[in-house]
C-alpha cells in the first residue's frame, strides 16, 4: 500500500490568534469565521502558523 497525502485543512497563528481554512474552490487559504465574526488577528502580525515539524504529512493507506 501506498502512503497517503495529508494536507492541513485549518491553521491558526500562534501570535494573534488569526484562523485561516483551505478553500479548495480556489486553492487558497481563507479567513475563518466563527460566529459570524471573522477571526482577522492582527493585520501587523508576521504570523507563525502552528503547522510545524510534529505535522506527519503522510499516513499509510487503509
Amino acid at each position: 500500500m501506498e502512503p497517503h497525502l495529508r494536507r492541513p485543512t485549518r491553521r491558526a497563528c500562534e501570535r494573534c490568534g488569526r484562523v485561516e481554512r483551505w478553500d479548495d474552490d480556489v486553492a487558497t487559504w481563507r479567513i475563518a469565521s466563527e460566529d459570524g465574526e471573522k477571526q482577522v488577528g492582527s493585520p501587523y502580525c508576521i504570523h507563525e502558523w502552528d503547522i510545524n515539524g510534529r505535522f506527519a504529512p503522510f499516513e499509510e493507506a487503509v
